[in-house]
């Protein structure tokens, strides 16, 4: 007879962790580049979404051929897109703000990395982008696709040496 009772908390709570399963990311198993915090559903720790490397990679990624404010030639960058890291955080804000290992930060609208196709660019011409070279993610609009983002507005939300995202 208790059994009975206790059979629909039971099931309750197995839904209720295989939800939470589901709703979490993988563990990095190399350096964590890349953190993601805030108003997002899907972590794998403490509350934020830690990436590695290879995580990144896995994301659908595009290439932008692109003269950037900062360099006199045009290079090849590739990395994810940033729509795909949201959607892979389960991003829910309309903010993010995007920190650099030297203390920048720079707000972008969540809006921009769909509209524009943004990446965390993670290689220059094939070549994965040190620190010294504005790596290892450099936050990345298509300059040349789109004359309309060379502006100081876009170039303030250019973060290159990103460490940290937050939603909010």
């Amino acid at each position: 007879m208790r059994l009975r009772r206790l059979l629909p908390l039971i099931l309750a709570l197995s839904w209720s962790l295989v939800a939470t399963a589901a709703e979490s990311l993988p563990e990095p198993e190399g350096c964590v580049m890349l953190t993601v915090s805030g108003d997002i559903s899907r972590t794998n720790g403490d509350g934020e979404a830690r990436f590695d490397r290879a995580m990144l990679e896995a994301l659908p990624s595009r290439t932008i051929e692109t003269h950037t404010p900062w360099h006199e030639d045009s290079a090849r960058y590739a990395g994810p897109l940033g729509e795909a890291l949201l959607e892979a955080v389960g991003a829910r804000g309309d903010e993010a703000r995007v920190m650099a290992l030297n203390g920048f930060e720079a707000e972008v609208p969540v809006s921009d990395f769909s509209r524009y196709g943004v990446i965390l660019a993670m290689t220059r011409d094939g070549e994965p982008m040190p620190i010294r070279r504005l790596g290892p993610l450099f936050v990345l609009y298509p300059f040349d696709e789109r004359p309309e983002l060379r502006n100081e507005e876009i170039r303030f939300r250019s973060v290159w040496q990103v460490a940290r995202i937050e939603i909010h």
